[in-house]
């Protein structure tokens, strides 16, 4: 009798909350037809909205809103990584990002669990000239938070 294997598909968790958020510039090639879920949510850190045109997020204690995305494609995240110029090997500050496992809550404060998230250092918003966002909300379309 053949053996037959059980392959276990693992869910990759990523918050979003630049241009990969659902009708946002890259959130067609990067992520359409691969998520699983998307479900509003928001993250510890401070969001700034840089000079180059998109956004980042450093730790803090405000709230950045975005999207809590589900993948089933373990390779997702070489693909992500590709896009925020973060290579594990290299030295924090030499990454564009760096990506880092947080918890993430839903819109009424409440635990959804840890998903991956891409910090960028203090100096480098710096550097990009990045203005902070109070209201922890970014759209490069104009799109309003919900």
């Amino acid at each position: 009798m053949a053996e037959s294997k059980i392959i276990l598909s693992q869910e990759v968790r990523v918050f979003v909350y630049g241009t990969l958020k659902p009708g946002e510039a890259n959130y067609h090639r990067y992520c359409a037809g691969k998520v699983l879920n998307a479900k509003r949510a928001v993250v510890k850190g401070q969001l700034f909205t840089l000079s180059v045109g998109y956004p980042a997020i450093t730790p803090g204690e405000y709230f950045v809103h975005g999207y809590l995305l589900s993948f089933n494609d373990l390779n997702i995240l070489d693909t992500l990584d590709e896009l925020e110029d973060y290579q594990p090997t290299r030295q924090m500050s030499a990454n564009l990002y760096n990506r880092q496992e947080v918890e993430i809550y839903d819109r009424q404060n409440l635990p959804l669990g840890q998903a991956w998230v891409y910090f960028m250092t203090i100096e480098r918003v710096y550097q990009l000239k990045g203005i902070l966002q109070p209201d922890g909300w970014w759209s490069g379309c104009g799109l309003i938070a919900q």
